[in-house]
């Protein structure tokens, strides 16, 4: 299976449609959310196309295609208003034996690990992308940066996962 994972979306409509141009460009079977979809949140700025609503509407028919877990930014109300769950702090993906913990980074991140064997640790948060290979036992990091608020000097990115690779992809 292919995965697209992408975190800290913010509430951009802009944002979203390049992102789903590009699950859909690159034929991906899942696209994971990483937390913070629809709201923008105190310490960033109004995003380019602030449309919470119009997100929802653009993600319902992506909705059985998708694997959501809870950002900082996220609340029950915007539960309320997905027709898919978020509200999990991570979930875990096993693909061809490899196992992938998806999470936002607020509560778990590289200084806080789960004690799971895991080969890939997948998050956001922070809006700065890197990919970190895993040696002596430790997994892959990779932070999927954000397509609406990257920080750094970064530009716009998400993630690709196929076949025990994870790749980042600049939007």
């Amino acid at each position: 299976m292919k995965y697209l994972l992408v975190s800290d979306i913010h509430g951009s409509l802009p944002a979203l449609e390049r992102v789903l141009h590009v699950f859909e460009q690159e034929h991906c079977d899942l696209l994971c959310l990483l937390g913070d979809i629809l709201n923008y949140g105190p310490r960033n700025g109004l995003p380019e196309g602030l449309d919470p609503q119009g997100i929802v509407q653009r993600l319902k028919p992506y909705a059985d295609r998708i694997v959501a877990v809870r950002g900082n930014c996220d609340s029950e109300v915007d539960q309320m208003l997905l027709p898919f769950p978020i509200m999990s702090d991570y979930a875990l993906l096993v693909d061809e034996g490899k196992r992938l913990f998806l999470t936002h980074g607020h509560v778990w991140n590289p200084e806080k690990m789960p004690a799971l064997g895991i080969d890939f640790f997948v998050y956001g948060h922070t809006h700065l992308p890197y990919v970190q290979e895993g040696k002596d036992g430790r997994p892959t990091l990779c932070n999927l940066g954000s397509p609406t608020f990257p920080k750094g000097g970064n530009p716009p990115t998400l993630g690709i996962y196929e076949h025990g690779a994870i790749r980042l992809v600049e939007l």
